[in-house]
């Protein structure tokens, strides 16, 4: 009951006791490469970039009531928050770096952040919050994500994610800041965390 309550307030460090990083493609433990080396392996395409939505104004989750297509009733971005999306999109276009799909949760903050960062998103159910929801979903939702990155194609261009810091911590087993992008590499048996990129500040 403590570990779902601190969940609920959104302050958990490690996911509760039944939603470990599991299934199957699980994250794997390398050796984390610099940003230089990453911006580098990037170029090649093939990748995927995982990026925790941009500083919102302060709270956790969102009001009650709040509804998707609605963006006035939920949490959002920040006036900083906004200039840390469009200065990751900034980097990523001066470093060359090819995208193909850009898929974000439904949420607003999220679709902001990608369309402030990279000029265009498509909304992805599988990465929509998973803040207050149970074990089973969550581990549905996340190995369903798993199977999905695990077709991605394997050369040319990166798919970029979009997601929630609940969704990234059931994924990867990484807590990660507003803004902040982690780079992964996925196949069909394994998904690995190749490094941290980009953290505004």
């Amino acid at each position: 009951m403590q570990r779902r309550r601190l969940l609920m307030l959104g302050l958990a460090c490690t996911l509760p006791a039944g939603l470990p990083a599991s299934g199957a493609a699980l994250p794997q433990s390398v050796s984390p490469s610099p940003p230089a080396e990453l911006w580098q392996r990037l170029q090649g395409g093939g990748l995927v970039l995982l990026i925790r939505h941009a500083a919102t104004d302060p709270g956790i989750g969102d009001p009650p009531g709040f509804a998707l297509a609605q963006c006035r009733t939920q949490r959002n971005l920040s006036a900083g928050g906004r200039r840390d999306a469009e200065a990751l999109g900034a980097a990523v276009r001066a470093h060359g770096v090819p995208l193909g799909r850009v898929w974000s949760s439904r949420w607003c903050r999220c679709l902001d952040t990608a369309s402030l960062a990279f000029g265009r998103v498509q909304p992805e159910a599988l990465l929509d919050s998973l803040f207050q929801q149970d074990a089973g979903h969550v581990r549905a939702a996340t190995a369903a994500l798993r199977g999905r990155l695990a077709v991605l194609p394997a050369a040319g261009l990166n798919t970029v994610l979009v997601t929630h810091d609940i969704n990234i911590r059931a994924l990867v087993d990484e807590s990660v800041a507003p803004g902040e992008v982690l780079v992964l590499r996925a196949t069909p048996s394994r998904l690995e965390v190749l490094g941290r990129l980009w953290r505004p500040g």
